[in-house]
């Protein structure tokens, strides 16, 4: 297991890491058909990183050979455990369109749409050149915008827009239309942030 970054990022990783010694991998292939299990081990993909993750004793490997921090080793968990793959229409939704959106908008706000805005949106050479480099589908929305595939069929875009000197840099996120209904609004926040920092480590 990965040594303990802190404390708020632990306490999650270990409730989740106990539920997951007792899943039965039938159950989460059924819900994940973009998931496989061979060998006592998952492998599944977010952001185009290939992961081997063991159960039910837990350790989980990287294509890249990159250990993964504890959220995004969290969240992984999280869908093994709870998400399910739903087939998109082709429809992209913003944060509050989606249940729950309202309730949450705050937290997601400060965590992805300012991140992103000030990440981005003072860098934009570098971000696009970042999103190039990751395999992002670019997009003519904002002054700068990229599609990306999370896990599975679900999408996400980032839109950003430079800032000038009578406006701050601003950002947007949309979401593929089946995030209703696979993902918990905590898990959408948190699949930004990850996106987030996926782009932001390309840009060093």
């Amino acid at each position: 297991m990965k040594q303990v970054e802190n404390h708020k990022e632990e306490v999650p990783f270990s409730y989740y890491e106990g539920l997951f010694q007792k899943l039965e991998p039938q159950s989460a292939l059924e819900r994940l058909p973009s998931v496989t299990f061979a060998d006592n081990t998952f492998h599944m993909t977010l952001l185009g990183r290939q992961y081997a993750i063991a159960w039910p004793d837990y350790a989980i490997a990287s294509s890249d050979g990159s250990v993964p921090s504890l959220p995004t080793q969290t969240f992984l968990l999280r869908c093994l455990l709870e998400n399910k793959e739903v087939l998109p229409t082709g429809k992209m939704l913003t944060f509050r369109e989606m249940p729950w959106g309202e309730l949450y908008i705050q937290p997601f706000t400060g965590r992805v749409l300012t991140r992103a805005a000030f990440t981005f949106g003072t860098r934009l050479e570098a971000f696009c050149a970042a999103c190039e480099k990751l395999g992002a589908k670019k997009l003519s929305h904002g002054d700068a915008g990229y599609e990306f595939c999370l896990f599975g069929s679900y999408t996400m875009q980032i839109l950003v827009w430079e800032g000038d000197d009578e406006f701050p840099p601003s950002a947007q996120m949309l979401y593929s239309d089946n995030f209703a209904a696979g993902f918990a609004a905590e898990d959408r926040v948190v699949a930004g942030d990850l996106l987030i920092g996926h782009v932001k480590a390309a840009m060093k």
